[in-house]
């Protein structure tokens, strides 16, 4: 398995934000997770947040975020996020960048007026959060990541690759997946989907249950991941395999 703190920025880089808090209040949330693992937030005149930074006051925010997998016709979450911390504006030579993060996971309108009013008092803003610390729930695991710990790491290099090779593989390799991890398993393993891929290894759901599949040795790059998940796919050699 990755580290925990690689781990929760790899997820966090695939999240949606489900729900934003102000100094304990719920609010609307619509934004994304920059490059840096910070959440980024467009906030519309008239709403909490807006208000405070209007008036030049501190916020304290708590953002969750969801990082989800869908199997099927069915969401589950894999990964849980409150990144706690205080709301800035977001430095006007940052905003286009900001805006962008915002509109991949949320396509609005606004965003185009919060950039071409940007410091107008009436205009929507782009706020960011300045980590404090990362509480996390994701499989059996949870836990707290203090700022440091949380944007020192750096998301696996091979995320997006394994993503889409694991959307392939669940879309059209199921009953080849399902034969390779049964064979693994030693017993006949009901419903397969692969939940997770990484460099160190693949996650594969199998009748509601997490099961860990070790690589003989990490990946570094697109290829070799394919080629190592061809070795659970077929029904010959052998992974270690442990409860995720």
């Amino acid at each position: 398995m990755l580290p925990i703190p690689q781990r929760i920025r790899t997820l966090a880089a695939a999240a949606t934000v489900a729900r934003l808090t102000v100094d304990g209040v719920p609010s609307r949330a619509r934004g994304g997770v920059d490059e840096h693992g910070r959440p980024v937030l467009l906030v519309l005149p008239g709403e909490p947040l807006h208000a405070l930074h209007r008036l030049h006051e501190d916020a304290v925010v708590a953002v969750n975020l969801a990082a989800m997998r869908r199997l099927g016709d069915d969401e589950h979450p894999r990964g849980l996020m409150e990144v706690q911390g205080w709301a800035q504006p977001v430095p006007a030579g940052e905003a286009r960048a900001a805006a962008i993060t915002v509109a991949a996971k949320e396509p609005n309108e606004a965003l185009f007026e919060a950039l071409e009013r940007y410091g107008r008092a009436d205009a929507p803003r782009l706020l960011r959060v300045d980590v404090a610390q990362v509480v996390y729930l994701t499989g059996q695991e949870s836990g707290v990541l203090d700022a440091e710990e949380y944007l020192d790491a750096l998301p696996d290099p091979l995320a997006e690759s394994a993503e889409r090779v694991l959307a392939h593989v669940n879309a059209a390799h199921r009953a080849q997946l399902t034969k390779g991890v049964s064979r693994h398993l030693g017993r006949e393993a009901g419903e397969v989907w692969l939940w997770e891929l990484d460099s160190r290894g693949v996650t594969v759901r199998a009748d509601g249950s997490l099961v860990r599949f070790l690589w003989p040795e990490p990946t570094s790059n697109g290829t070799d991941l394919e080629e190592a998940l061809k070795g659970l796919l077929c029904t010959c050699g052998h992974h270690p395999a442990t409860p995720a």
